[in-house]
């Protein structure tokens, strides 16, 4: 069918054939040089890849051929986070990776397609996807068994110790770029460096990248958006750049921030502003502010501020910013106890999904928070009576800081209600940016970072970043804390402290 387009389809009598002559497909059949032939030429034709793989399903001939296959066919997967049974979801991740070969899907995602194209051996990718989940449903980890799983097809199949190595190892990292991406601080260089070391080279990188694209995509029509599809390029650019740098040669925070003043005192002093001016905004910056955003961010937060001048009014600014996927919210004013509660709130009342924050606290007592946001649609806002809402709203709520937003009224369905969860909070430590992460996975329901913000400040935890991932009704969210005195946690009794507060704050609440 691959060679010889102009066949359209196999008939029914041919399809009762195959199905009753399945029994021939045994252990003999799987050894014999053949076949496996024939199934490597199959994932290395140019056209059909895709539908020859879904037809062998649909007949019970990829299954018998691959009993691993076998085991996962119509798996389900009982969250809201995955669409589609094991299988589905596997054929749909090889299908998305042929479609980055493939010429009439370029635009859809250039970066994508222009990383395939660099690529010797597409097929690996396709073998990596095959096996990426398929050891889903037998206890333990499916990333290794898979592995174990991937390596043998391969020296069944003849391929190289080279090639056999890299997808065993994207079997088992096929989770690590997007785990990097939404639960560590991507600004750090640290977490780049060490992510780069994981890599090891250009090459998996991309394949990494390709595999994980494909991954996601693949998982739920809901869950690739502008914000995720941002975040995985700002990891895989920063981890190529660190990787030409050379892994002996990493940028340290000290360079990375006289590289982002640098960068931004040039373009400032294009536009006329005077060099004293700068420094006076800046010094209240700290050094935190500048190792997190980008000379870009930093020249657009520093003419606002300086332009509002001695003003005592909070300054809210909003801005399309592709380079995060999102609509991102600029909120510079006074700090207090309850503005990251406040703030979420006002945010969550007014219908918008965080997906990323970025809390400073600067040295003159004002705060330079920044949101990444999205409509519920998963788009950026773009329509400037909405922008002008949401601007009012945050100005409204924060020039009041005793009266807090109301607790919106959101619908919850039936299915969201029957995947209700008990919270679940741990704690690691980050001895690299002296912060505290605490990972959060509970159910997702109105006003819920609004309660995680007041059991922060009832234990006296300081927010620096969170990383915001809501999934149907799941929610798994990652904050990078310290205590009042800027020192991580790092201690068993401030951790029991801080998981009952959250706990006690989010389990309380029923939904009807």
């Amino acid at each position: 069918l691959q060679q010889h387009p102009e066949i359209k389809g196999i008939r029914a009598a041919t399809i009762r054939l195959i199905r009753d002559h399945q029994p021939l497909i045994d252990d003999k059949f799987r050894n014999d040089v053949r076949p496996r032939s024939l199934f490597m030429e199959i994932l290395r034709q140019p056209y059909g890849v895709t539908r020859q793989l879904r037809l062998m399903n649909a007949y019970g001939v990829l299954p018998a051929y691959l009993p691993e296959f076998g085991q996962i066919v119509g798996r389900m997967q009982y969250d809201l986070f995955h669409a589609y049974t094991v299988d589905q979801h596997i054929l749909f991740v090889v299908r998305n990776l042929r479609r980055f070969f493939l010429p009439q899907y370029v635009e859809q995602l250039p970066h994508c397609s222009a990383i395939m194209a660099r690529l010797p051996k597409s097929e690996l990718l396709y073998i990596a996807g095959l096996y990426h989940d398929i050891a889903k449903g037998r206890g333990g980890d499916h990333s290794v068994l898979g592995a174990e799983d991937a390596r043998r097809f391969c020296r069944q199949h003849g391929l190289s110790s080279f090639d056999t190595r890299l997808i065993a190892w994207l079997v088992r990292h096929h989770l690590t770029l997007s785990l990097t991406a939404q639960k560590q601080d991507i600004h750090d260089p640290d977490v780049i460096h060490a992510f780069a070391r994981q890599m090891g080279d250009q090459m998996h990188l991309d394949y990494l990248y390709l595999l994980t694209v494909a991954d996601i995509r693949g998982t739920n029509p809901n869950l690739w958006n502008t914000w995720r599809a941002s975040l995985l390029w700002q990891l895989y650019e920063a981890t190529r750049r660190a990787l030409r740098r050379g892994l002996d040669n990493p940028i340290d925070k000290e360079e990375r921030i006289r590289e982002a003043q640098a960068q931004a005192r040039r373009r400032l002093r294009l536009t006329k502003i005077d060099e004293e001016r700068i420094n006076w905004i800046w010094e209240g910056f700290g050094d935190d502010y500048f190792l997190r955003h980008s000379a870009d961010e930093i020249i657009w937060h520093t003419r606002a501020i300086l332009k509002r001048g001695h003003r005592e009014r909070p300054l809210v600014m909003t801005r399309d910013d592709p380079g995060r996927g999102g609509t991102e919210i600029f909120i510079y004013t006074r700090d207090q106890d309850n503005l990251f509660a406040l703030i979420t709130s006002a945010l969550d009342q007014l219908g918008l999904t965080i997906f990323d924050a970025r809390i400073i606290t600067g040295h003159s007592g004002y705060t330079l928070d920044s949101f990444t946001v999205l409509e519920d649609t998963g788009l950026p806002i773009q329509d400037r009576s909405r922008i002008k809402e949401i601007v009012n709203t945050l100005l409204h709520y924060l020039q009041r800081s005793d009266s807090l937003p109301p607790m919106p009224a959101r619908h919850i369905s039936r299915i969201q209600r029957a995947f209700q969860m008990p919270t679940e909070v741990s704690f690691s430590e980050n001895t690299a940016s002296g912060r505290t992460v605490v990972e959060l996975v509970s159910w997702d329901r109105p006003g819920l970072l609004f309660r995680v913000g007041q059991a922060f400040m009832a234990c006296g935890v300081q927010l620096h970043n969170a990383k915001i991932a809501t999934i149907g009704a799941r929610v798994e969210d990652v904050f990078f804390v310290t205590d009042c005195e800027n020192r991580p946690l790092n201690d068993a009794g401030k951790y029991a402290a801080l998981r009952a507060a959250l706990i006690a704050r989010l389990d309380s609440i029923k939904e009807g």
